[in-house]
């Protein structure tokens, strides 16, 4: 007679394991799906450059600038350093800088990714609004570069 009630915790007891099991399964997906870009979650970082990288060997790769915030200092992905400078985007120690972006989780990192870049009056868009780095496009004829960023 008690071995109903036995059998019927057991299973209990399994349903419980493989629920939690699955649940465990679920939750680096949907935490790795809320690492992705989103523009509800961007700010400004309004900053002196410290120093600029144009090839950063540390990921994400590309050009990183290193950023003195009144909140302390920010590493900022800047994307593909040959777009900065086809569009005469020049960065220097030094230089008071407006970045529009957000912080993702990057592997062991959670870089501040710059989607737009402001010095002075010049601004340059250097992610898509999905996140995505603008990809920089060599001209096709070898004469007068036009720049290719732009705010959108």
């Amino acid at each position: 007679m008690h071995k109903p009630k036995v059998i019927l915790w057991i299973v209990a007891g399994i349903a419980l394991f493989c629920c939690t099991a699955i649940g465990q399964d679920r939750l680096p997906q949907s935490s790795a799906r809320s690492s992705g870009y989103d523009l509800k979650r961007e700010g400004t970082l309004v900053g002196t450059v410290i120093a600029y990288t144009e090839s950063s060997t540390t990921p994400p790769l590309g050009a990183h600038v290193t950023l003195q915030t009144p909140g302390g200092v920010v590493d900022v992905h800047l994307g593909n350093a040959r777009l900065l400078m086809a569009n005469h985007f020049n960065i220097q120690a030094g230089d008071t800088l407006r970045i529009i972006g957000e912080n993702v989780a990057f592997g062991n990192t959670a870089p501040f990714l710059a989607r737009i870049v402001q010095k002075g009056t010049q601004a340059l868009a250097v992610r898509s609004e999905r996140g995505i780095p603008v990809r920089y496009v060599a001209p096709k004829n070898t004469g007068e570069s036009k720049p290719q960023g732009g705010v959108l």
